[in-house]
């Protein structure tokens, strides 16, 4: 079975299961065992960091269950906080599995362009308090595009084989003071959106200027590049699967985002 599930990351430590029991797979595991009575243990599409949003986190597990996909979805929601909502259920054959069928990762980093910190998004959204030059920005992103070793912008704490991911796509749009950062590739490394996000804003606050960030890839030194951004306003939008998965490309959560 899989779920596509979505999540305000403020209050827990992450994605992965901690004795705390404080994650987003700790809840969502609970919930579903009060609903199926059984011990249910998931696997998910990407792990997210704490703070960090889900607007389509994918997971699967097995069961021996039948249940209508509604009945997936409503059941579990009823034991979820409200911070946590499954989107949508379906069945999948034997050889799905949530991480390996991906055939790419998204995720979008939305920001606020303001002389004043947020208050009411706090939590959900970026902060700049200078301008932000998006000509410089794109210029910069530019150079991110492809394979490329990406250690200038890998976690120390990292676990990840090779330090080498194919970016897809890097888009930078605005709209009024909220500016939208979407990238996509086949995946990330420990907190390499953030810390490219450090890079970008400051490329695009003119500290640095738009041939710093090809230099920091040519670097494959983490020290060279700028501080790891907060986490605030990151989403994991979700995976992509070929379409004969027959998955849902996104949700209603989706629309939230400026």
């Amino acid at each position: 079975m899989a779920l596509g599930v979505s999540y305000n990351g403020q209050p827990y430590q992450g994605w992965q299961s901690q004795l705390s029991g404080q994650t987003v797979q700790d809840k969502l595991e609970l919930a579903l065992g009060k609903f199926t009575t059984q011990k249910i243990s998931t696997l998910c599409a990407g792990r997210t960091d704490t703070g960090v949003h889900g607007l389509m986190q994918v997971v699967h597990f097995d069961t021996a269950l039948r249940r209508s996909a509604s009945s997936w979805v409503r059941g579990t929601n009823a034991f979820l906080p409200d911070t946590i909502a499954v989107e949508w259920a379906q069945a999948v054959p034997g050889d799905f599995h949530c991480r390996a069928s991906a055939l790419s990762r998204r995720y979008t980093y939305v920001l606020l362009e303001s002389a004043v910190r947020p208050s009411i998004a706090a939590g959900r959204i970026g902060w700049a308090f200078r301008p932000l030059d998006q000509s410089a920005m794109q210029s910069a992103a530019a150079s991110l595009l492809g394979q490329h070793d990406f250690s200038s912008f890998r976690a120390a704490a990292c676990q990840a084989l090779s330090p080498v991911k194919h970016l897809h796509r890097l888009d930078i749009s605005r709209r009024g003071h909220c500016w939208r950062f979407d990238f996509e590739a086949n995946a990330f490394l420990h907190h390499m959106i953030r810390n490219i996000m450090g890079c970008l804003v400051a490329v695009g606050q003119h500290k640095q200027e738009p041939a710093w960030v090809a230099e920091l890839l040519k670097a494959r030194n983490r020290r060279t590049a700028a501080p790891t951004f907060p986490p605030d306003g990151l989403y994991f939008v979700g995976p992509r699967y070929a379409e004969h998965w027959g998955l849902p490309d996104r949700t209603p959560a989706f629309d939230m985002l400026p």
